[in-house]
């Protein structure tokens, strides 16, 4: 029941309680699937180790190899698959979902020589990711560029929540190292976030201090930032045993000591970096999208499980729930969706490319262009001006030669969507937050859904893809 209510509170209000409870009520038993597949997870004394991560009351996060958990569940995963003769196609490029009579049918990729080349398909399920590197500060692979959720809006499928980009407080700020995430666990262990005179700061902005939501940390960190003038903060652990920090994050401690520094003995120079999006294509708690044959989860998804702002280690779970619900819709499970709990959401037509004359970006334009003005802080005047050089930007990327140039397409467009719904949102809620609405507005309890503009319907025709039932006609799923 903890797990329930600490989502729904990091979510700000936000979340939709359905997901949420479909989420946390059949996690055990997909926990069990991945041990069953082969994830060795940690263990002291005989029984699971559970770790405690910002937002959660109590411990309960699972981890492998101590901070190499995300990489323990892929290759048990990927070899479960192998053993399975499922037909894996590695390097192909997704340009764009076939869709005939309003159906999905299958995808058009791109294949390693560069060939087109299209596969068909009953179902389609997208698990592609998100965009972080709209951000010139990610912790995200340089993959993530949005190829999923723009192809599915290309297609006509409705995407929502995309004003919501959680931002990670404690990313690794080290000349000569790329941006590497310091895990929420290290905070969880008992780090402590101290300024360049050495002053723990954290409890000043939040009193659960480091444990706080990760936009409230990642905001108080901006503020010291600019207070100081400097490039980073210090997450020190210093005071634990170092044969604790060893065994417990041997990835992070491997990776600082490669650049010279010893966190058993120094501080870790860290900064915000954007990390995951909340938002996505428009689901279910089935993983329906608008759109018949197209599915989606994890964080090309936008399932209401997040709302305004994840819960830490929230993510992994989500993907492993939701894919098996989206099996089991495929075959044949016609359980019925509730209604929202939500007011009514805002559906309008995303922005056009507006025809603009600009000169196509770089990848860095996009980026700056985004860190700048859809980042941690927004305003009106920040957000308008991304949005209309996005458009401008996507205008002059609408043919793309080459997978490079498709991606700064897709760069242009999801952050176009991005710009589009934080200006609409005009409020501060979870990770979005605009200096000219610092306050959360009642008004705001609301997703903003976008679509193409035809395929957009009138905000009075669409409430929700969720199929009211009334309460005789729900089962236990």
């Amino acid at each position: 029941m903890w797990h329930y209510e600490d989502t729904l509170a990091a979510g700000a209000d936000l979340c939709e309680p359905h997901a949420v409870e479909v989420l946390t009520r059949l996690a055990p038993a997909r926990i069990a699937d991945l041990i069953r597949f082969g994830v060795e997870f940690d263990q002291e004394g005989g029984k699971l180790a559970l770790g405690r991560e910002a937002a959660h009351r109590r411990s309960r996060i699972l981890h492998a190899g101590g901070d190499a958990t995300g990489a323990r569940v892929e290759v048990a995963l990927c070899r479960a698959a192998r053993e399975a003769g499922v037909d894996i196609r590695e390097r192909h490029f997704l340009t764009d979902l076939l869709v005939e009579r309003g159906r999905v049918v299958g995808v058009r990729v791109l294949d390693p020589e560069g060939i087109v080349r299209e596969f068909e398909g009953r179902n389609v399920v997208l698990a592609s990711g998100g965009s972080g590197q709209l951000f010139s500060h990610t912790t995200n692979p340089s993959i993530a560029t949005g190829d999923g959720l723009a192809a599915a809006y290309r297609a006509g499928a409705a995407v929502a929540d995309l004003e919501f980009y959680q931002f990670h407080p404690t990313a690794l700020e080290l000349p000569g190292a790329s941006v590497f995430l310091i895990s929420e666990a290290v905070r969880g262990e008992g780090g402590i976030l101290r300024d360049s005179r050495w002053r723990a700061f954290a409890a000043d902005y939040d009193p659960r201090g480091e444990l706080a939501p990760r936009d409230v940390v990642s905001r108080a960190i901006l503020a010291e930032l600019a207070r100081s003038g400097e490039r980073c903060v210090y997450l020190d652990v210093t005071h634990l045993p170092p044969e604790l920090i060893q065994r417990r994050f041997p990835t992070i401690t491997r990776f600082c000591a490669d650049h010279g520094l010893d966190i058993t003995r120094e501080p870790i120079p860290v900064a915000p970096a954007a990390h995951y999006q909340m938002g996505g294509v428009l689901t279910n708690s089935w993983g329906e999208t608008t759109l018949p044959g197209l599915y989606a989860c994890g964080e090309v998804a936008a399932s209401g499980v997040h709302g305004a702002n994840r819960l830490a280690s929230n993510s992994l779970l989500e993907g492993i729930v939701f894919a098996w619900r989206i099996v089991r819709r495929t075959l044949g499970d016609d359980a019925p969706e509730p209604p929202s709990a939500l007011l009514p959401p805002l559906v309008v037509a995303g922005p056009t490319p507006n025809g603009s004359s600009l000169p196509a970006p770089t990848l860095s334009d996009i980026q700056r262009l985004m860190w700048e003005q859809v980042g941690l802080i927004r305003t009106a005047a920040g957000l308008d001006a991304a949005r209309r050089a996005l458009a401008g930007w996507a205008s002059a990327l609408r043919a793309p030669a080459d997978r490079s140039q498709r991606e700064l397409a897709n760069l242009a467009l999801v952050g176009s969507l991005m710009a589009e719904a934080a200006w609409l949102r005009t409020e501060s809620r979870g990770a979005h937050f605009r200096s000219d609405f610092p306050t959360t507005a009642p008004e705001w309890r609301r997703r903003i859904v976008l679509r193409r503009p035809e395929t957009a319907v009138r905000r009075e025709q669409a409430a929700t893809i969720a199929r009211p039932v009334s309460a005789g006609d729900r089962r236990e799923v």
